[in-house]
């Protein structure tokens, strides 16, 4: 199946809360614009956007417009995985997000991207992810210990990209990405055989910098 994209694809970090509590209006207005733009509109999010608020947010929005599910595309960078808010404020991130009652805990394996599919599919309720990608593979090697260490979280990536291989071959997902801040790791994944339908690079001039 060849993938056709947008040249606009929309994010979805403010429907999580980030930088500041973004109330319900705001975000069915974000939501509302959205459509007016681009009939058909593909929407970009990740389970580590407000802890899984942000795909709750987009499941909401887009059934009060009453959009059909056959009519937007919606992206779910996979990696983190909603859990219970134990403390005051979540763990990951802190200070990033905002008025969050969840938590959210690193998953990258076989077992558990699938696991994040799953439950971000359950978030979405009525809407489904179709365009699915591990997200940010660089920062889980960086936050490696040691060389050993390094070595079975680059393993641990690359089993996550079976099991997005599996969902791509079973027609589950239209496509398979990377959402990455350092290209150097997806020339890695792609010479060692991970068939990407797209890559994605935050912050990024072109390929080879960053501002």
């Amino acid at each position: 199946m060849k993938l056709s994209l947008p040249k606009v694809v929309f994010g979805s970090s403010a429907l999580g809360n980030i930088f500041e509590v973004v109330p319900d209006e705001t975000k069915l207005r974000i939501a509302e614009n959205w459509i007016r733009h681009q009939p058909s509109p593909v929407i970009d999010s990740a389970g580590k956007y407000g802890a899984g608020l942000s795909l709750k947010s987009i499941g909401q929005c887009l059934k009060e417009l009453k959009v059909d599910p056959n009519d937007v595309l919606i992206s779910n960078k996979l990696g983190w995985k909603r859990v219970l808010l134990t403390g005051d404020e979540p763990t990951f991130e802190k200070g990033v997000w905002f008025g969050l009652e969840h938590d959210a805990e690193q998953y990258i394996s076989y077992e558990g991207i699938l696991e994040c599919y799953q439950q971000g599919n359950k978030l979405l309720g009525d809407y489904k992810a179709h365009l699915l990608s591990v997200h940010d593979p660089d920062e889980y090697v960086a936050a490696a210990n040691s060389e050993a260490d390094a070595a079975k979280r680059y393993q641990d990536i690359l089993k996550a990209y079976r099991a997005l291989a599996e969902l791509r071959a079973s027609g589950e997902a239209k496509g398979i990405g990377v959402g990455s801040k350092d290209w150097k790791i997806v020339k890695r994944l792609y010479d060692d055989g991970i068939q990407f339908d797209w890559v994605m690079l935050a912050n990024t001039f072109t390929i080879y910098n960053h501002p």
